[in-house]
């Protein structure tokens, strides 16, 4: 997914009903909230969706329903491998690829075990392609069940195949970033990064764009940051935002997503805090830091006269 200007790609939550269901009705808004924020695209079927709580017919069900309401407005990626043999794999990425989405997302710890050699995971990849047909394929650095890192050779090697158009990098180092971009310039190919930290450096140096939790609780403003990180007049700013999102980190992975769907229920989405995932308890102390980022976060969309839909 390559694109001329940089764009905010949002790893999407995935709301719940309190019996446990999935939420079609507040998947519909908060799809809407994320478009109508300015995103460039979606990652549907992520972490953040809870995917591997969900069963194989909820990813395509919620993947289907993304596609649905964002009608061809932006691209949508999803992922599609979910370990087991690479047949297996290959199966279920042309399934998720039948749906209409712009590329299929393969999790590089589900390619290869934490012990085994590049060579292998390297393999593995190559296998894929070659039983996938002509399906665009993107990565994700995923943490669970463990984050395998690209190197950069790696990534160029898939790249120059013609196949791999998205990566979500998770490295959290600018300089293997950098290397990257470098190798892989001139492709059409996209890496956005998901570490808020360097995210303006990031930019400056050739990502595509960014993806990052923190769009799950103010998209508008990652789209402002994508928008105005290399404008001279807004230095300052940039500098303000960039400095907002560092001193929020903690907060803001504390008991995620539950964190976010309770932003999300302050700025008026009708949403539950529901997770099935086991991400610790949501006691008061963790709800008086989630209140405070909003009360903060509303003064510095005010002060950057940033627009938000709820």
């Amino acid at each position: 997914m390559e694109n001329s200007q940089k764009g905010f790609i949002p790893v999407m939550l995935t709301p719940f009903l309190g019996n446990g269901n999935i939420d079609y009705t507040a998947l519909t808004q908060l799809t809407e909230i994320y478009l109508q924020a300015g995103s460039s695209g979606l990652f549907a079927n992520c972490l953040s969706s809870e995917m591997f709580e969900l069963t194989d017919r909820e990813r395509i069900q919620a993947i289907k329903h993304v596609i649905k309401v964002v009608d061809g407005a932006v691209p949508v990626v999803a992922t599609g491998t979910f370990g087991g043999p690479i047949v297996k794999q290959a199966d279920f990425v042309k399934e998720v690829s039948d749906l209409g989405v712009e590329a299929v997302i393969a999790i590089t710890g589900l390619l290869a075990d934490e012990n085994e050699p590049d060579e292998i995971f390297d393999e593995r990849v190559f296998d894929l392609l070659n039983q996938t047909n002509k399906i665009p394929i993107g990565f994700y650095e995923c943490p669970v069940p463990y984050k395998r890192v690209l190197k950069p050779q790696q990534l160029s090697s898939f790249v120059n195949t013609g196949r791999i158009i998205y990566h979500k990098d998770t490295c959290l180092d600018l300089s293997q970033i950098e290397e990257k971009l470098k190798l892989t310039k001139g492709h059409k190919f996209g890496l956005y990064d998901a570490y808020i930290v360097h995210a303006v450096a990031s930019l400056k140096a050739g990502s595509a764009g960014l993806s990052c939790i923190q769009g799950n609780y103010f998209p508008e403003l990652i789209v402002w940051l994508c928008d105005h990180y290399d404008d001279s007049s807004l230095t300052e700013e940039v500098q303000i935002v960039q400095q907002f999102l560092i001193d929020n980190m903690d907060v803001m992975h504390n008991v995620y997503p539950v964190v976010s769907k309770y932003f999300l229920q302050k700025r008026g989405l009708d949403i539950s805090t529901f997770t099935r995932r086991d991400v610790g308890s949501f006691t008061p102390d963790v709800i008086k830091g989630v209140e405070k980022l909003f009360d903060d976060y509303t003064a510095l969309r005010n002060e950057l006269n940033i627009e938000v839909y709820i």
